[in-house]
């Protein structure tokens, strides 16, 4: 599958890393973890509040090359906290094996202005079929994420909930 975006930041930029010097790369993700990123499956985003305690969203992600894409309101929780602190964590489990996963931890490195929906509307048709519905532009960004660690695990298991 390829990703929602293709990657429009100029070539000095692709993997610097927020407070890294140009020349520091961020590890590429591997294409497992790509796979499940371009899948429609949830992620949890962990965002830190200001007194350092995690704030967990649930949230549809797309992905830019290596990079991850949130889109969401500036005002939003998750977008002040990422804005005064920009490390985050990520959790992502598959739809249809939950026990296909991926741990990321990484920084968001642009709050993107997206009031044009290019964003958020090719995320929503990935989880829904159609653009996103609410559609005021005022303070609608896109988090765009660095990867600095991925952890990803299939476990040898079946899932078979019984039946109630």
């Amino acid at each position: 599958m390829t990703p929602c975006f293709p990657d429009a930041r100029p070539a000095h930029l692709k993997s610097a890393r927020a407070g890294a010097s140009v020349g520091v790369m961020a590890p590429p993700l591997t294409q497992d973890v790509k796979e499940l990123v371009d899948r429609a499956n949830f992620a949890h985003l962990a965002t830190l509040r200001k007194d350092g305690s995690p704030q967990v969203d649930p949230v549809w992600i797309g992905r830019e090359g290596d990079h991850l894409l949130i889109g969401t309101g500036e005002r939003t929780r998750k977008a002040r906290n990422a804005r005064r602190d920009p490390r985050v964590s990520l959790s992502i489990v598959d739809f249809q094996d939950p026990y296909e996963e991926a741990m990321l931890q990484g920084r968001v490195v642009e709050h993107r202005p997206d009031g044009d929906f290019r964003v958020m509307d090719a995320i929503s048709r990935k989880y829904t079929g159609k653009d996103f519905p609410w559609r005021n532009p005022q303070g609608r960004v896109a988090l765009v994420i660095e990867i600095v660690a991925a952890t990803f695990r299939k476990l040898p298991l079946e899932h078979t909930p019984p039946r109630r």
